[in-house]
């Protein structure tokens, strides 16, 4: 459980006078996408939305993100979408950072108020609407399911991180921690999109080197993160993106806890030949 205020852009532009330095990294092997950047004019429309503005963190792009896109979508009172997706293989998570939005998925109705986590099948009818007085910002994640023979397409859930227990990883004694909101074993699932917690001083003790491609939003607090090579600071607002096989590790720096809601893609056979 958790009683988290995650941070969430609010645009803007810097001042005139302001000099051009900054923490945006964008290399072979990983990229870092520093909250300094999510100023108002690099924000993106989208079709069939209306008074409605995106952040695109992640999109696929040779070099880039493969398996996946990420957004932070920011809607104004009374804005939203009957159509939000136009690609009927793309599956989605929603996980709403700051205020109050309305889901409908194939004609069930809920509210998502910050923490909220919505799954989304692929194929389904679902529409999302601002009804409050505030703007409303979220994550979408999108993801183009693969599909198995003899495998069901999982269903559509809401939940929240306010309600999903952490699991501790192995001897760690809950210094480092992952809210799963998909059963790790449940293969209907090719993706996960989880939260990650570590305590102050708490550590990635090796150079995790794996086959998972990795999004990472930090939602609070700060760190030191190993990204192939180098050592880089986070902080709540910064997205990192990397690639498969990149070795990765982490210091978390305190005061508080430092969380982040990471996407990995998961449970499928490795495609074989570029391009397959």
């Amino acid at each position: 459980m958790s009683d988290a205020t995650y941070y969430a852009p609010t645009g803007g532009l810097p001042p005139q006078n302001q000099l051009i330095d900054g923490r945006a990294v964008f290399k072979s092997a990983y990229a870092v996408i520093p909250k300094g950047v999510m100023s108002d004019i690099v924000t993106s429309n989208l079709p069939h939305w209306a008074g409605a503005r995106f952040w695109v963190l992640a999109r696929p792009l040779s070099g880039f993100a493969e398996t996946f896109s990420q957004y932070i979508a920011e809607v104004e009172p009374g804005g939203g979408s009957d159509t939000p997706e136009t690609d009927p293989r793309a599956q989605a998570v929603l996980f709403v950072v700051d205020g109050e939005l309305s889901l409908t998925i194939d004609g069930a109705g809920h509210t998502l108020v910050s923490g909220g986590y919505a799954y989304v099948p692929p194929g389904s009818d679902w529409q999302v609407h601002n009804t409050s007085k505030a703007p409303v910002r979220f994550h979408w994640i999108r993801k183009a399911y693969e599909t198995v023979d003899g495998i069901d397409i999982p269903e559509a859930f809401v939940t929240s991180d306010h309600d999903v227990t952490p699991i501790a990883m192995p001897d760690t004694d809950g210094k480092w921690a992952t809210t799963r909101f998909v059963d790790p074993d449940d293969v209907r699932h090719d993706m996960h999109v989880n939260i990650v917690t570590f305590e102050p001083g708490a550590v990635i003790p090796f150079l995790e080197t794996h086959v998972m491609e990795h999004g990472l939003y930090v939602l609070q607090g700060k760190a030191v993160y190993r990204l192939n090579e180098d050592w880089v600071e986070v902080e709540a607002g910064d997205f990192m993106w990397l690639r498969a096989f990149c070795p990765q590790a982490c210091y978390a720096g305190g005061p508080g806890k430092f969380r982040y809601l990471l996407y990995k893609d998961v449970n499928r056979h490795m495609t074989l030949g570029i391009g397959k």
